[in-house]
């Protein structure tokens, strides 16, 4: 059986490795033999090969957080899958892969009708996103949410989700060619980030107040978010993409009760209860299944073309795909 490992940290072209791994196995009473499917390239994926991700498997280690596969094989004992059904793989479980055993939870036969390589992208960045608007600040139905970064993926299933529950986003970009983007996936607001931020954001809302902000890209940027915080409101910081210093305004936290929070969906997912997992999917599997929430494809490839596949992902313009079990 193959799989894309890291056998060391560092640059990925060096690190990581296409290897024979052995097979996984019949399965247990309780657990489901899952041939891969899909299972995109994330960034966390580059940061791990790096050596700079919160959680660092021992090399050799194969790579991959999320995909969906079919079930090749279930034990006696498993209740809500059987052989032939689509399923997701759990997050965190390797997935650059042919195979793998799990014991399922929560997981649930898919659609069958559904693009199985958006289906392989619902369990970080869908999952984080519905995660950052309902676990930290209860905003009304008509109520604003502010998030940087806006056109990315993690950005676009922020806009969708947001729209399912009644809410309304303030998208903030850095690039005035990504704006119409941003807006044909649904953005109530598209602006430029910028020191003068809020008072933009300000009019454009007509002076509603924002309680929940979103930033994925850190530096002077969180601090425009903030700048934008009515009282009592939550900056939730959940990546770093500019690689800059957090910047934040003391005057804020102090004067105006605004708080920070930090978010990891692998700490989320330690504690979760397979109920919170199966309400969460409930809600995200028919949007994905739909359409509602996708992300970019810019490529599909096999195992063996993951040289390839590492390239063309680096350069963050759209998603790529491995598909060990499919022509790519």
């Amino acid at each position: 059986m193959k799989a894309v490992q890291v056998v060391a940290f560092g640059r990925p072209a060096e690190v990581v490795k296409l290897n024979e791994v052995p097979d996984v196995g019949s399965p247990g009473p309780n657990e489901v033999v899952v041939a891969v499917e899909a299972a995109p390239i994330n960034n966390s994926d580059f940061m791990i090969m790096a050596g700079r991700y919160g959680y660092l498997p021992t090399p050799p280690a194969t790579l991959g957080i999320e995909g969906v596969g079919r079930v090749i094989a279930a034990g006696a004992q498993v209740k809500h899958l059987r052989e032939g059904d689509r399923t997701l793989v759990p997050f965190m479980i390797p997935t650059w892969t042919e195979r793998l055993k799990f014991t399922p939870s929560w997981q649930r036969p898919l659609p069958e009708t559904a693009d199985i390589r958006q289906l392989s992208m619902i369990a970080v960045n869908p999952a984080t996103a519905y995660l950052l608007l309902t676990d930290f600040v209860k905003v009304p139905r008509g109520g604003w949410v502010i998030q940087n970064g806006a056109n990315s993926a993690t950005a676009r299933a922020v806009i969708a989700i947001a729209r399912s529950l009644g809410l309304k986003t303030v998208n903030i970009v850095r690039r005035e060619e990504v704006v119409d983007e941003v807006k044909a996936v649904g953005g109530d607001i598209v602006l430029v980030d910028g020191p003068d931020l809020a008072k933009r954001v300000a009019k454009e809302t007509g002076k509603a107040p924002i309680q929940l902000a979103l930033d994925v890209v850190g530096g002077s940027s969180a601090l425009n978010l903030m700048n934008c915080l009515a009282p009592k409101g939550v900056l939730v910081i959940y990546s770093a993409m500019s690689g800059q210093p957090f910047s934040g305004s003391a005057l804020s936290v102090i004067f105006n009760e605004v708080s920070v929070r930090g978010f990891w969906l692998a700490h989320w997912s330690k504690t979760a209860t397979d109920d919170a997992m199966a309400t969460m999917y409930d809600h995200l599997v028919p949007m994905v299944a739909s359409g509602a929430i996708s992300a970019p494809v810019v490529g599909s490839y096999r195992l063996e073309d993951f040289s390839q596949a590492i390239a063309q992902a680096s350069a963050f313009k759209g998603k790529v795909i491995f598909t060990p079990n499919q022509a790519a």
